[in-house]
């Protein structure tokens, strides 16, 4: 993974970001897996407005970014509106339990081989009083899929495949947005259901009063749940598990083993939610209690970075790759905490 720590406002962030990457002769329209097609370019027109209401301040980071490269503002936006919802996501495992050792959330991310040295481990710190700094990891360099912000609180997502698309934020943007504004698991459940969203997709979010939800997320409905006050868990897959949101579950042919990732996690969560810390939530992502990550890397699949967040004292564990041959390591970075 590349590290990377950007400072300012947003534009000026997106601009330096952009302007690094010209001056090492790499276009970010080169980097991009899929096609921009006119189904894409369309799908701007609709969600721009519900950006700009929404989250204007991602809209001057990524004309700094095109202004950086040189380029046209339109096709970044057809890549970064579009993620999660008009492609194959990542493929995801999120868990966050609760015990009497404190509060862990933990994720996986599962992604094409081809992309690793392109994932980002980014910090933001903000001069303007645009949004809270945060710590974030992502394939899709402006959009987040995991991280934790100045407040203490931690969010992770999974992608899911949608039945259908809308105007509105895709989930790696609601991600980020919700770093940036929310202090608290009932702060960002609120905003997350004023938004309208392009697609499906889970977080799972925990903050640093050891409240955590897992969110289920669709164009039409929105599910949400809490940990209880007793020992708990919640745990995601790229699949919906809740009761209410199964019916909008549209499975690929692949799944990446969905059903069975959520099935170790649960399993073992059941029966050992009591008993986890931070080494056996690094241990339950590395696949020592049943399928998570080991993935066969012929197939251009594998898990490409592992987290597991301490709530209690905002620390961050990272795997840099496959967490099964990976070490933890501490990330650092200058966090804040009121």
């Amino acid at each position: 993974m590349q590290q990377l720590n950007f400072q300012g406002d947003h534009y000026s962030i997106g601009r330096t970001f952009g302007t690094e990457l010209k001056r090492n002769s790499l276009c970010l329209l080169d980097m991009i897996p899929f096609e921009l097609d006119e189904q894409r370019s369309q799908f701007i027109k609709t969600c721009l407005p519900v950006y700009q209401q929404y989250f204007p301040e991602i809209l001057a980071e990524i004309q700094g970014i095109a202004d950086g490269q040189e380029i046209s503002v339109q096709p970044l936006q057809a890549a970064l509106f579009g993620m999660y919802c008009l492609m194959p996501g990542s493929h995801c495992s999120s868990f966050i339990v609760k015990n009497r050792q404190g509060c862990f959330l933990g994720r996986n991310s599962d992604f094409l081989t081809f992309t690793e040295e392109q994932c980002l481990n980014t910090s933001y710190t903000f001069t303007a009083n645009e949004g809270f700094n945060f710590l974030g990891n992502t394939t899709a360099f402006v959009e987040m899929e995991d991280g934790i912000n100045q407040h203490g609180l931690s969010i992770a997502l999974t992608s899911v495949a949608p039945y259908k698309v809308q105007a509105g934020l895709n989930v790696g943007m609601l991600l980020r947005l919700v770093l940036e504004k929310c202090r608290t698991v009932h702060e960002a459940a609120k905003l997350i259901s004023e938004i309208p969203h392009a697609g499906s997709g889970t977080l799972v979010i925990g903050d640093a009063y050891a409240e955590g939800i897992l969110v289920e997320l669709s164009p039409n409905q929105t599910a949400i749940y809490s940990l209880d006050e007793a020992e708990s868990y919640l745990i995601a897959t790229n699949m919906f598990n809740t009761p209410g949101m199964i019916k909008h579950n549209r499975l690929p042919e692949d799944t990446w083993r969905a059903e069975e990732r959520y099935e170790t996690m649960r399993k073992y969560l059941k029966e050992y939610a009591a008993e986890v810390d931070i080494k056996k939530a690094q241990q339950l992502l590395a696949g020592d209690y049943g399928f998570m990550c080991d993935y066969d890397r012929s197939t251009g699949k594998d898990t490409v970075w592992s987290c597991v967040y301490d709530l209690d004292s905002s620390q961050v564990y990272r795997a840099a790759g496959n967490p099964a041959n990976s070490p933890f390591k501490k990330d650092v970075w200058p966090k804040q905490r009121d």
